[in-house]
């Protein structure tokens, strides 16, 4: 049901912390799990320190894209900053969602740093029972 199209996950992570935070441009890559669970697929994304108005989700076609913008704590004149690990910048993630998903009734939720995604599988895309028809008689076909 979900492609990944994310082959050089490794090297773009190795790439970023060489590189610095992302850009616009050039996003650097999040975090994610996916799984289905009953009849819908969940999509969670690691988003720590991003504002909810920061998060942009788009789906166009069958391709989700999910871009979130950490900025810098606004700190006092004061401040002198001793060790910064944690990244700034812009991240994204694009997947290819299935045709058999409903990208109409996407819910996104965000909650302690992780967004939730869950995109219900279509109704043509779930099992369904196929009854059989009895003939009522026997039909002679004469020729």
């Amino acid at each position: 049901m979900l492609m990944r199209t994310d082959p050089f996950r490794e090297l773009d992570r190795l790439t970023q912390q060489l590189m610095g935070p992302g850009t616009w441009s050039r996003p650097s890559a999040m975090p994610m799990d996916a799984y289905r669970e009953g009849d819908e697929y969940v999509v969670a994304f690691d988003l720590p320190g991003v504002t909810a108005d920061a998060i942009n989700i788009d789906v166009e076609r069958n391709m989700l894209t999910v871009k979130a913008e950490r900025r810098p704590v606004t700190k006092a004149d004061d401040v002198q900053m001793e060790l910064s690990e944690r990244p700034l910048g812009v991240f994204s993630r694009q997947i290819v969602l299935a045709d058999t998903l409903d990208t109409e009734h996407i819910q996104a939720d965000y909650d302690a740093g992780v967004l939730t995604l869950r995109i219900p599988i279509a109704e043509r895309a779930k099992p369904r029972k196929i009854s059989i028809g009895v003939g009522s008689g026997r039909q002679e076909i004469s020729g």
